[in-house]
């Protein structure tokens, strides 16, 4: 394993759409502070065979593209400064892209919103599309997926010193932020939880919020909070009591099978070996949340 080292903590605003639950305006976008930026090494395959378009193009080509986030630190994040990507969905690009038979080097990282996720990968824009999709049958309809890698859920990012706040029953009367259009939002409106919402157009400006004591907790998918509370373990935590389910999936074209079981079984390779876990608790971990393990063997259709 290696390390590079981040760049000083800076708040950074960038220009994107949406999170992987389906909110319609919004980034998470503050720039990773202080620390070692987690980045692993994978050993590449050789001689990959594989009944693929996809793949026999990328081959050709001696690159593979990829569709990732570039907004959610220690999940998918671009550092401006130097331009690299880096955080938990990144590692699990590089994995399947090291059993597909391609180098670091030969990656290609494409930050795509997430409104045009299902256009750009039939399109065939990308190769396969990794940054916090929930796998789900209407998305099927367009794409195909390999996984769940990673089963996120709505969950709650708190101040560390919060004891009140235990989970969704204990937020009556509190103010909850969300990003305009999230689904958590919608779903923390509903008046069995009892809470104040306050809508912003940003998960950074939520955390800001939060930090300032303006606001008592932000939700959002918990892959995306353990990133904000990697950021700032001694200030922030998240709750750790997931209310919605959300099986994030590698997004690849609906017709491709051979690409789709080849996915599949790098996914399985690298969390059987160790890889998983470690670039887990390299970035998501930072948090403070424990690792699980993904259930295996994965699914294949």
């Amino acid at each position: 394993m290696r390390k590079t080292a981040a760049a000083g903590a800076v708040v950074l605003a960038l220009a994107a759409t949406a999170t992987a639950c389906g909110g319609q305006s919004g980034t998470a976008g503050d720039k990773p502070a202080g620390g070692d930026v987690y980045s692993g090494t994978y050993t590449v395959a050789k001689d990959v065979k594989v009944d693929s378009a996809t793949l026999k193009k990328a081959q050709k080509a001696g690159q593979i593209t990829i569709g990732v986030k570039a907004d959610q630190p220690f999940l998918g994040f671009k550092d401006p400064a130097t331009g690299k990507y880096s955080g938990f969905d990144i590692e699990i690009a590089k994995m399947v892209a090291a059993d597909l038979g391609f180098s670091e080097k030969q990656i290609k990282f494409n930050t795509i919103d997430s409104n045009v996720r299902e256009t750009t990968i039939s399109k065939g824009q990308v190769d396969y599309y990794v940054g916090t999709y929930t796998i789900n049958d209407e998305r099927k309809k367009q794409v195909s997926f390999a996984g769940p890698y990673y089963t996120a859920g709505a969950d709650l990012l708190v101040r560390k010193d919060d004891k009140a706040i235990t989970g969704p029953d204990s937020l009556q009367g509190k103010k909850v932020c969300s990003i305009v259009g999230s689904t958590p939002l919608q779903e923390i409106k509903k008046p069995k939880y009892g809470a104040q919402t306050v809508e912003q157009s940003k998960y950074s400006d939520c955390v800001k919020s939060l930090l300032d004591g303006s606001v008592d907790a932000v939700t959002t998918d918990d892959a995306i909070l353990k990133g904000y509370a990697a950021q700032r373990p001694e200030k922030l935590k998240v709750v750790g009591h997931p209310f919605t389910k959300e099986p994030y999936g590698v997004g690849l074209n609906k017709d491709d099978k051979a690409l789709r079981d080849a996915i599949t079984s790098a996914l399985e390779n690298h969390i059987k070996n160790g890889d998983y876990q470690k670039a887990y608790e390299g970035t998501l971990g930072k948090s403070g949340s424990a690792y699980v393990a993904p259930e295996t063997p994965l699914p294949r259709y």
